[in-house]
């Protein structure tokens, strides 16, 4: 199995949260790290990445210009956990929200 940069940048991602917190010089923490909206933003795109990457490997094989079957099967796949996964996150974040606004005052 070929590993792609996507599955490359996973060890260099969690290395870059080992770095959050570092101290500047006058003593104030300043975060060397995306932010949470940037890092939610770039999910979203590889997650779309995925799904447009299997959708013209599918359409590769149909028209006869990818011969490897499994290696359509696997982008799929990918595809598809990368979207249960978003979704399942999305689903945890508004259960968060809606039991945040159900708290009482």
């Amino acid at each position: 199995m070929k590993l792609t940069s996507s599955t490359m940048q996973l060890p260099q991602q969690l290395g870059n949260t080992a770095n959050q917190g570092k101290l500047s010089q006058n003593g104030q923490s300043q975060s060397l790290s995306p932010s949470f909206s940037d890092r939610l933003e770039d999910g979203l795109k590889q997650v779309a990445n995925a799904q447009n990457s299997a959708a013209t490997m599918a359409q590769n094989y149909e028209l006869g210009l990818e011969n490897d079957l499994a290696k359509v099967m696997v982008g799929q796949q990918v595809s598809s956990l990368a979207f249960q996964l978003t979704l399942n996150v999305r689903n945890k974040a508004l259960s968060a929200y809606k039991d945040i606004m159900n708290m009482p005052v």
